[in-house]
Parts: C-alpha cells; structure tokens; sequence
C-alpha cells in the first residue's frame, strides 16, 4: 500500500479504536460488561445486529460468491424479514420479562439446567468455530497487502480483537458498530464506483451481460432438495435459521437484550430485517460487475496469485499450458461478447452471439478448474478453489491510492466487529450458563475477571481454529454450513419450551441430543442443501420430545425434571 493508503487506514481504525474505548470507559461491573449496561436506542441496536453479521467473510467471500454463482446466494436471506417479525411478537417479550442476560437461562426456567447447558454448549462449539473463520478472512486482506504469512496476519488480526474485547465487553462492541459500519458502507461504495468505473461498457450493457450468463438470476423456482439455494429453500430453511441466529445465538440475543424498553429491541430487529437483504444483494452485485469487469479484460487463471506463483515454480510447463489455454478463450470469448454488444444485431445473431459467449465461458471454467487442481497438487498448502481471492485481487489490482486504505479499514473494521460481537458473547455464555450456576457465592468483581478470562480463552480457539480455515471451500458457505449444523435443535428446543407446555426437561433434553445427531448424519450423507439442516434439527426435537415425554410419563417410578 502506499504511503496515502497507510494514512487512511491508522485514522479510520484509530477512530474507531479511540471511540470505542471513549464510550466503554468506566466498565467495571459485569452489568456494563455483559449487558452494555442495558441503555442503548434502537438505531444502535440495528446497526450492532447488521455489523456484528457483516464480518470481513462477508466483504471478501460474497463476492466471489456472485463470481462463480451470482446473486442466488441472496436467496438465503428471503427468510430474515419473516423471522424479525415473529421474533419481535414471540420471543424478545420473553426475554425482557425474565430480565436474561443468556437465551439459555429461559431454558433452565423452562426445564432444567442440563437442557440449558446443552444448548449452551452447542452455541459455544458452533459460534466458537465460526469466530475462527471470521479472524482468518481478513487475515487474508493482510497477508495479500503486507506480504505476511496468512498465519502470522491470523494470529496478529486475533490478537488485537481479543485485546479489544477483553477490555471493553458487550459494551465497547456495541458502541463502536455504528460506527465502523458507516466505515464499512464507505468502503463497499468505493468499491462498486470502482468496478463500474473499470467496465470499458456501459452499465447497461455490463448487467446485460450479467444476464446472459445467468449471474443475475435472483430467484430458482425449482423444488430440488440438494439444491443449496432455492425460494423455497431461503424462505423455509432461511426462515429457520434466522430464527434460531436471533433468537437462540447469544451473539445476536446478547445485541437486543442492550435496549432499555422492549420497544427499543423490537425496533432495532425489525430494521436489521428491512436492512440486511438489500445489503447483501449489493454486496453480491459488486461481484457481478467485477466478474462482468473480467469478462472484457484478461482475467488470472488462478486469482490466489501466490499459489499460483509456487504452482509454477513446481510446474512451470504445466501452468503455462493453462495460461496459453485461457487466453485463447478470453480472446475468443471476448470477440462473442462484442457481438453480442454490437448495436443494431438481430435478434439470430443476439442468440447465436449469447450461446457462444455461454459455451467459452463453461470452457474458461473448466480451465480455472484444472488450474485449480494443478496448484493443490503441485502446493499442498493450497486450496483448488480461489474464489474467495478474486475480489480481494480486484482491489489489489485496481483500486486507486487511498481507497485502497479506505477498503482495507472497512474489511478491518467489519472483522473488528463482528469477531469482538462473537467473543464477548462466548465469554458471557460461558460465565453466566456454566460458571455462575456452579459459584452463585462469586463476587460481581469475582464474576467480571472470570468473563474477561473466558473471552481471552475464547480468542485463542477461535485464533486456533482460524489457521485451518484455509482447508475449506467458500468461506461465507462455511460460515453458514457450519451455523446450519446447530442452528436447528437450539431453535426446536425453545420453540419447544415456548409452544408445548406439557414436555418437561428430561424429554427436551434427550430430543435435542437425538436431533443434533440427525442433523449431522444428514450432514455426513450430504444428499440435501444445507438450509435444509435447519429444518431437519427443529423438526426433529418437536416430533421426538413429546413422543420421548410420554415414554418418560409411563415408566413407573422414573424421576421426573420440572
């Protein structure tokens, strides 16, 4: 980066930094340090639920979502808006009446204490793994600007966010999202006025040719269960997920319990519903112009440029046989595109342009494809799939000084956010379900050093698990597929305790064990999307707890939980 870019970077993240500890100052109870001191608005407790989703995985992956398969992914969201509602009517009066500071107290209330720690733990194992994805993506930032190793960049990026988190809290999160998302929607502009910018089309004409090659299709109609992102898929699977994220991930509960009223928590829910999915499609329309910007000019045949680098240098006639290869295609391809645009072609010629374009871009991605197994061949530290570098090598190739800084504190600060929301909310799982239970003689001072310990001991797990982050395919899919393996029985759970009075703990607690093994069998066979776990996991502990609730009742004898 230059010297400019350097300069925009230290004041965006200073800022935010100085802010955040301005606002946290006087953090001494575990009130203030797990609860935010329960004062903030409704704006701020929408933009804490919007920043604490929008990671850095969100601003590096989904574009290279859209790349390789266009807006569909948006499909996942079409539940979100649907979910806020029931939320606001159902779940967060509950919470505020009861006075939590965890979604899992209910549970205890509701049944018995094992049910609790059990989803407890769930959201622990499921939240503390996907920390460790959050703190790698923009690691990747890092180690593409500064040359550093990725594990290095992991392990520094880590370091600073537990730093922050430890001494500031819940509180410090929630002061410093407004605050780093007006960073991060600065950033994200730039950079769609730079791909635009970059198109040597009109905009027009660019979205056209988005649409020919299908990168536009927002909506599948189809009833395919292996199918990831249908309607029907987003708006049931999406919908149980999005209820089980809000309603039982404390790293979203712990965002809304910070309003005063209930009205407050109502009202920053439903603006994170009406915010997020236009959100995410103009993130996702970035990646369509970018891959729009590739189509017109010679793209890399690997976008993860040092792989390739060390592909070559093991394999260098077999790399420049690919090159040689892909360039024929950009040329021919690039000559149908001009057809294709051509003012004043008929109607035979658009088509016959458009299927050509359709056939040389399937043969460039079969050539990116191979390309991809050379390198993970040839580099056995390398993924075979780079599509979570293609925007963050679009940035590195084109931005101009200074937005460079510009993008990198936004990416910096959605990680800042986001990771810190996650980690403060584990430590305050884990004091406020586990240790407090055990140790209800402990001081507040007792309770506040032992919620600070956990938060530290969450960061190095999530540090540690964030180094084999680089193993997996899509970061923002393993995001989700990882959230969609818990998400379920934590949601049929408290549905449970909610809408069927008659069952009691031991049957709830059984049901939902039996339904988090369903759900990863499911996962293991791998015959259905993953939204769809959601609804397996859910459904699966409302059908068996009042069945297991009945055998229980029959057993003469048996001690029953209240």
């Amino acid at each position: 980066m230059s010297g400019l870019d350097w300069a925009v970077l230290a004041v965006a993240i200073g800022a935010i930094v100085g802010y955040g500890a301005w606002r946290s100052r006087g953090v001494r109870t575990t009130e203030s340090y797990l609860r935010a001191g329960a004062d903030l608005r409704w704006w701020t407790i929408g933009l804490s639920l919007v920043a604490t989703q929008a990671s850095a995985i969100t601003f590096l992956s989904v574009p290279g979502q859209a790349y390789v398969d266009g807006v569909g992914f948006v499909q996942f969201y079409f539940g979100l808006p649907l979910a806020m509602v029931i939320l606001s009517a159902v779940i967060v009066p509950v919470y505020h009446r009861l006075g939590v500071y965890t979604a899992y107290e209910y549970l205890e209330r509701r049944f018995d204490r094992k049910t609790r720690q059990l989803a407890a733990l769930l959201f622990l194992v499921s939240r503390g793994l996907a920390s460790g994805l959050a703190i790698y993506a923009p690691a990747l930032v890092l180690s593409a600007v500064l040359g550093w190793s990725a594990s290095v960049t992991n392990l520094a990026l880590g370091g600073v966010t537990v730093v922050y988190t430890v001494l500031g809290g819940s509180r410090a999160v929630s002061r410093t999202q407004s605050v780093q998302m007006a960073v991060v929607l600065a950033g994200m502009l730039a950079a769609l006025a730079v791909a635009i910018a970059s198109l040597p089309v009109s905009l027009g004409q660019g979205i056209a040719l988005a649409g020919a090659l299908g990168k536009l299709k927002g909506v599948d109609l189809s009833l395919r269960f292996d199918t990831r992102y249908t309607l029907w898929s987003g708006l049931l699977g999406g919908l149980f997920v999005q209820l089980a994220y809000f309603g039982t991930d404390q790293s979203q509960v712990q965002r809304y319990l910070a309003g005063g009223p209930l009205a407050q928590s109502r009202l920053g829910l439903l603006m994170n519903g009406l915010v997020k999915v236009p959100m995410q499609f103009f993130i996702l329309f970035i990646g369509v112009m970018v891959f729009v910007y590739y189509q017109l000019a010679p793209p890399p045949l690997f976008f993860d440029r040092t792989a390739l680098e060390q592909a070559r240098d093991r394999d260098r006639p077999g790399v420049e046989r690919l090159e040689r290869a892909h360039s024929r295609v950009f040329a021919e391809k690039r000559a149908a595109i001009e057809r294709l645009l051509a003012p004043g072609a008929g109607p035979a010629e658009v088509e016959a342009a458009r299927a050509r374009v359709r056939e040389e871009e399937a043969r460039d991605v079969a050539l990116r494809r191979e390309a991809g197994s050379l390198v993970a061949r040839t580099v056995p530290s390398a993924d075979a799939k780079d599509s979570d570098f293609i925007f963050l090598r679009f940035v590195l190739d084109h931005f101009p000084r200074g937005l460079l800084g510009l993008l990198v504190a936004a990416i910096l600060s959605a990680a800042m956010s986001a990771n810190s929301a996650a980690l403060s909310s584990l430590g305050a799982t884990t004091v406020v379900d586990f240790y407090k239970p055990r140790h209800p003689e402990a001081t507040d001072a007792q309770t506040l050093r032992v919620a600070r310990l956990a938060t530290a001991a969450w960061g190095i797990v999530a540090v540690g698990f964030g180094g084999f982050a680089s193993l997996l395919d899509n970061l923002i899919q393993a995001v989700n597929v990882l959230g969609s393996l818990f998400y379920g029985p934590m949601l049929g759970v408290f549905l449970l305790g909610f809408f069927v009075k008659r069952v009691r703990g031991s049957a709830a607690f059984a049901a939902t064990a039996a339904a988090e093994a369903a759900v990863l069998t499911a996962a293991a066979l791998g015959r259905v999307g993953y939204l769809w776990y959601n609804v397996i996991g859910c459904a699966a502990v409302l059908v068996l707890a009042p069945a297991l609730e009945q055998v229980l009742r029959r057993m003469p004898g048996r001690a029953r939980s209240a």
